[in-house]
């Protein structure tokens, strides 16, 4: 049995019996104390309170909360700061000053696991996350004889991810100097723009961010500095902070790069342009936001080679697979593809069009932005100052003679109509839709102002689906759920189910998560669901009948994949419940 469990048990905050109880009904002793936190036996802020005591008094040392992962440390420690009277800081919401933490050499930083943040007249705040390590707060007071040190709190884990960009900031310093250098010795903007230094540290961004899988990459300009952030597997994680002074030769750069107006700040600009790293070409379509300190820039990845990523690689199951592909094989209709903002809807329409593009057939798009440019299609890029919308383009299309069309987003009404007569007129049309979920998609086309037999004639297929973060293969070990939380979906999980998780290694950065995976609903209309529709059925009468039809949910197609170990349990219920 667990440490706090036994300790609550000796000093009669829980009682032999109640732990019996639940070892009878299959509960593991090891997390008997998760369970008697969730039937409400003992409360989450008693539990905290307690171990906040233990720690002042000695009795635990604060590594005893890597144990208990449904603990919030941040809580623990926020609570342990009241009860020292002192500080407890997010670093994640400060704006910190990097130049203090220059002054104390990164290898004490690490060895004390301290950070310096912030100076005033009086004192000096610092980050611990031991308050109680005498040895590190004279180590750090050595350093600034001048003013005494603040101590404060903060999780571990933020003050090694500080340090650890610290870490990547020693490691461009020389690269820093140089272009501050050439900025001091060349006198025209032009030639600031031309200076090699900087070329070298775009060089670095970019490649660093490709390394570690990145999606996206953001440059904030802050008060204080510059913030190089990157989105790995849907989550944003700062990976580079430099100096403000950074930052105008930095994006005067990139902007020089994708052909947009260096002295235009005021307004948001968009542009692209390609790079070959590590033999590999990119694209990066990059855009630019007005913001309080200067510019917000981000720039998405454009792996031309995802361009051409099959269905089924992408992780679209074979029934799945299957429905969908039976719907592309129709001769005419709209098929549509739902979801919210970054569930890959775009990744699945180019992966319908590598199924679609052939020499026989004439396939036009029309997209905002065309993100990868394939052979044998057509492209279209919308570009609405000079009028040509979505649904302009759409138009002229139809005076092309094409076989297929693929629209990159259905956003008014007259999109979706013209959409919508194409398919009844013998195209095949693709495109994608904002809704939740497959069957959702009939009564926001109804909404947007399309008669119901309209859809019940042009609808074909439609695809909801969402991106669940895959367990790291290095990392991967077996959990153990308790019951109370596998009892509402127990309809879909086998009794003997292991799950897994990852435990966070290198090579997953500490996340336990490596790449993203489909987890997706296919709807064919059948010849009833399209009589329902034209007769005005409801959301629950259709989903009545899908379900008879052999109709699979996302949040059971996303349980199946936690069930075969792809991804964890908790992604499912954080990425597909409700």
């Amino acid at each position: 049995m667990d440490r706090i469990t036994l300790d609550l048990l000796n000093q009669n905050h829980i009682t032999q019996r109640q732990i019996d109880r639940l070892i009878s009904r299959g509960v593991d002793e090891g997390t008997v104390l998760f369970t008697l936190i969730k039937v409400g036996a003992v409360s989450i802020n008693f539990i905290k309170r307690f171990i906040v005591e233990q720690i002042r008094t000695g009795k635990y040392d604060l590594s005893i909360l890597k144990n208990y992962t449904f603990i919030k440390e941040a809580e623990v420690l926020q609570a342990l700061a009241e009860a020292l009277h002192i500080g407890f800081l997010d670093l994640d919401s400060i704006d910190m000053d990097y130049k203090l933490a220059e002054k104390v050499p990164l290898n004490q930083l690490q060895k004390y696991n301290v950070l310096p943040i912030s100076q005033d007249d009086l004192n000096i705040v610092v980050a611990f996350e031991d308050p109680f390590n005498i040895e590190a707060q004279e180590a750090i007071q050595r350093i600034f004889p001048r003013k005494p040190i603040k101590v404060h709190l903060a999780t571990s884990r933020q003050i090694q991810e500080y340090l650890f960009k610290i870490a990547l900031k020693d490691s461009v310093k020389e690269l820093v100097t140089n272009i501050r250098t050439e900025l001091r010795t060349i006198g025209s903007i032009e030639e600031q723009q031309e200076a090699s230094s900087i070329l070298q540290l775009i060089d670095v961004i970019l490649n660093a961010c490709i390394k570690s899988r990145a999606s996206d990459i953001h440059i904030e300009p802050t008060e204080k500095n510059c913030v190089v952030r990157t989105r790995i597997d849907g989550k944003l994680s700062e990976i580079f902070i430099f100096d403000k002074d950074i930052y105008p030769p930095l994006s005067s750069r990139l902007k020089l790069l994708a052909n947009l107006d260096i002295a235009e700040k005021r307004k948001p600009q968009d542009g692209r342009f390609s790079a070959t790293l590590n033999t590999k070409e990119f694209d990066f379509r990059i855009s630019t936001l007005p913001i309080l300190y200067g510019e917000s820039i981000v720039m998405r990845i454009l792996d031309k080679t995802k361009a051409l990523v099959k269905l089924e690689d992408a992780g679209m199951d074979s029934e799945s697979y299957n429905k969908f592909l039976k719907g592309l094989s129709s001769p005419f209709g709209i098929i549509l593809v739902t979801g919210p903002t970054g569930s890959g809807k775009t990744t699945t329409l180019y992966g319908a069009l590598n199924e679609l593009r052939n020499v026989e057939d004439k396939v036009i798009t029309v997209e905002d932005p065309v993100e990868y440019r394939m052979n044998l299609i057509q492209q279209v890029q919308v570009n609405a100052p000079v009028g040509l919308t979505f649904a302009a383009a759409l138009r002229s299309i139809l005076r092309q003679d094409p076989d297929k069309i693929m629209i990159g987003e259905i956003r008014d009404q007259e999109t979706l109509e013209i959409a919508i007569k194409a398919a009844l007129t013998g195209h095949l049309v693709i495109s994608t839709l904002h809704t939740n979920d497959s069957i959702s998609a009939i009564p926001r086309m109804i909404d947007m102002g399309i008669e119901p037999y309209l859809i019940s004639g042009a609808l074909v297929t439609v695809q909801a689906q969402r991106l669940v973060r895959k367990i790291c293969p290095s990392c991967k070990t077996p959990i153990s759920i308790p019951e109370s939380s596998l009892e509402p979906y127990r309809h879909m999980i086998p009794r003997e189910t292991q799950f897994y998780v990852g435990e966070g290694c290198p090579e997953c950065n500490g996340t336990g998560y490596m790449g993203r995976e489909m987890i997706c609903e296919v709807l064919p209309i059948t010849e009833k669901l399209s009589s329902m529709i034209a007769k005005g059925a409801s959301k629950e009468d259709i989903h009545k009948q899908a379900v008879t039809e052999g109709f699979i949910g996302m949040f059971e197609n996303g349980m199946n994949k936690a069930i075969s170990g792809v991804t964890t349990f908790e992604e499912i219920l954080r990425v597909a419940k409700g």
